[in-house]
């Protein structure tokens, strides 16, 4: 993998262009390292997450596939008491990032890689992209968190639809099903000047609104109410809220500074 941070703007890239991006243990291992890294990065504003080559990630490496199908579990399955295997953690670290995660999606995403997808916040796909559930192929379930994910992005009998039948969704119809955000020509590049215009935000407030809206439908309504109540007085009075303010009235850019952690 590869990780350029430029004005705030994370591009992280899945590299084995080879393997139309395949995930092994090292991808799982760097996946999951690189989440961290920028989690806890406060320079770090936006994070976008694409893949070299032809393709956004392929789904798993072949090499697992021969060891489900000798019968032995790869390491990626494994678990370590209420730890989740490696790779859920590879799909669910990007939904732990406080900051905003664009995926840029062209060629195929499949299995283990639409659900590396499904953890960004925004995904933005070519019109040529191909997406699936393809496990169900393979005999066997999503198991990096996408049965937990996907219904609450497409509805549960979508999801179900897709992950009967393994079948592959062109980018049109994954922006009409709600599994991507938008269409764009250049996935990679329309990213980036997204993540762009969202890391020339307040970042402290750009940080609350992603978590508030995590919350939406996961708690109930009181506790989502008193929890923008929490978020809005922490914000009115900093620094960049100030900022944002002076900025506005005087038509300049604004200078924010990096959220402390």
């Amino acid at each position: 993998m590869s990780c350029t941070v430029t004005d705030g703007v994370a591009d992280v890239r899945l590299n084995r262009p080879d393997k139309l991006n395949a995930l092994d243990q090292p991808m799982f291992e760097q996946l999951v390292a690189t989440g961290e890294r920028l989690r806890r990065d406060s320079s770090v504003r936006a994070v976008v997450l694409s893949g070299e080559g032809r393709a956004f990630c392929a789904g798993l490496d072949f090499s697992i596939f021969g060891e489900l199908a000798e019968g032995s579990r790869p390491a990626r399955m494994e678990t370590d008491g209420p730890a989740k295997a490696l790779g859920q953690q590879a799909a669910h670290i990007w939904t732990l990032l406080p900051q905003p995660v664009i995926a840029a999606v062209h060629g195929v995403a499949y299995g283990g890689g639409l659900q590396v997808a499904l953890g960004a916040d925004i995904r933005l796909v070519s019109s040529d992209a191909q997406l699936s559930v393809m496990e169900i192929k393979w005999g066997i379930n999503p198991d990096m968190t996408g049965t937990q994910v996907l219904p609450e992005l497409v509805g549960r009998d979508i999801a179900k639809e897709l992950t009967f039948t393994g079948r592959v969704v062109g980018g049109e119809e994954a922006v009409a099903l709600r599994l991507a955000t938008r269409v764009e020509g250049d996935p990679h590049a329309a990213a980036l000047a997204l993540a762009g215009e969202i890391a020339s935000k307040s970042p402290e407030a750009v940080r609350e609104s992603k978590r508030l809206l995590d919350l939406a439908g996961r708690v109930s309504l009181a506790e989502g109410f008193e929890a923008e109540q929490v978020a809005i007085h922490s914000l009115i009075g900093t620094p960049n809220q100030h900022e944002a303010i002076a900025a506005n009235l005087e038509k300049r850019p604004p200078k924010f500074t990096d959220p402390a952690q």
